[in-house]
């Protein structure tokens, strides 16, 4: 596959619409704001295909962050399946999701080619500027092959909560404040992020 292919996904304001792997369409808080897309090889291996919204304040540091991926791995490489084991899960709409959660530094460093850094282009390029946040990662795996998914991740700016990525994490005064911090921003994602399947 070439590495220029086009997004295929459709938006329409805040709605992104799959026609395929899976077919779904996506509704996100009128009050999302659409960043972008991009579509590229990850890593030489997978299909991935992205796209973002954010609702941020006046001075456009991100409040709320919405990022839809769509990933596949290559036929070249039919080696390859998705190991995901997290033990908690989510189901939207009758589809199962995979849910981890994390607090993100705002100088945790980000990988080289990762799907990540595609986000941060597409934030920076317009001027967007990401705090320390809390994410939900919600993954749908499409069949048991496992080589093809859905995944969305929000985020939340975690200056609200009162504590810093650090305090939460591993180790911080605040640690046993994180999963209480998690469950009420996983309730949120499930309750603003509308996945319905197309047929």
């Amino acid at each position: 596959m070439a590495q220029t292919a086009p997004p295929e996904r459709k938006v329409a304001g805040n709605v992104v619409t799959s026609e395929r792997d899976p077919a779904v369409r996506i509704d996100l808080p009128k009050s999302a704001h659409y960043v972008g897309a991009d579509r590229w090889v990850l890593y030489g291996i997978a299909d991935c295909e992205l796209h973002v919204w954010v609702e941020t304040d006046a001075q456009r540091n991100v409040r709320r962050l919405y990022w839809v991926q769509f990933e596949g791995y290559l036929p070249s490489r039919p080696d390859l399946h998705h190991t995901y084991d997290s033990p908690k899960h989510a189901t939207m709409n009758g589809m199962d999701f995979y849910v981890d959660t994390w607090a993100r530094r705002k100088d945790a460093a980000t990988d080289s080619g990762s799907d990540r850094e595609h986000i941060e282009a597409l934030m920076h390029a317009q001027g967007y500027r990401m705090p320390e946040m809390m994410y939900v990662r919600l993954v749908h795996l499409l069949d048991k092959e496992k080589r093809k998914e859905l995944m969305i991740i929000y985020g939340e700016d975690l200056a609200p909560s009162g504590f810093s990525a650090a305090e939460l994490g591993e180790g911080g005064k605040a640690h046993d404040q994180e999963p209480g911090i998690a469950d009420a921003t996983l309730e949120r994602a499930k309750r603003d992020i509308m996945v319905k399947p197309l047929n």
